[in-house]
C-alpha cells in the first residue's frame, strides 16, 4: 500500500513558526502540528519536525516559499504585513506506527 501524498505547511504567527501537515477532509481534530521559536527553521529542523509528526518529505521535493496577506478581509492591500508560509509534499514515514 502507498502512502498518499499530503502538504506540509511552515509559517509564522506572533513570533513562532508552526509546522502542520494539511489533512483534507478532517475537521474534528487538529492537524499534526510541531512548534518552533522565533527564529526560521533550518530544513534540517523541518525534516526532524515532521519525523515528530510521522511524515517525511517526499524525495527532491523543494520547500517553496508564497507571500500571502495579513489582512484577510483586503489581501490586495499592499500596506498589509506579509506573512511567508512554505510548503512541501509530504508522506506517511515509513518508519512511523500509525
Amino acid at each position: 500500500m502507498t502512502a498518499r501524498t499530503l502538504r506540509a505547511q511552515l509559517s509564522e504567527r506572533e513570533g513562532r513558526w508552526r509546522l502542520y501537515v494539511v489533512l483534507p477532509g478532517q475537521s474534528s481534530e487538529p492537524w499534526p502540528e510541531f512548534t518552533f521559536g522565533a527564529q526560521v527553521p533550518t530544513f534540517t529542523d523541518r525534516v526532524n519536525a515532521l519525523s515528530v509528526l510521522g511524515f517525511e518529505p517526499l524525495p527532491d521535493a523543494p520547500w517553496e516559499w508564497i507571500e500571502d496577506s495579513e489582512d484577510p478581509d483586503d489581501p490586495d492591500d499592499p500596506a498589509s504585513p506579509v506573512v511567508l508560509i512554505a510548503s512541501t509534499d509530504v508522506r506517511s514515514w515509513s518508519g512511523a506506527g500509525s
